[in-house]
């Protein structure tokens, strides 16, 4: 098996209702332009105050995919 590369990016997600679905919109939206995701790892979680109210929630995630060495790295993110 040869060798493989990866890329890493970080993205943010944001949401109303929670973490997790920040998080899952923030990778499910990276899927659709990038080749090959495969990994997503939250780094930050925090959250936005209004009133002292909590209004939305934001997760900062490393995504990892493939390098395709056919694609520079900077065109496969714009996909």
């Amino acid at each position: 098996m040869p060798d493989r590369v990866y890329v890493v990016n970080e993205i943010v997600g944001t949401s109303t209702v929670s973490w997790e679905d920040a998080a899952k919109t923030a990778v499910e939206t990276a899927a659709k332009s990038v080749k090959d995701l495969r990994i997503g790892e939250v780094v930050t979680q925090d959250v936005t105050v209004e009133n002292g109210k909590v209004v939305s929630y934001r997760v900062r995630l490393n995504i990892s995919f493939k390098y395709h060495p056919e694609i520079a790295w900077y065109e496969e993110v714009q996909r």
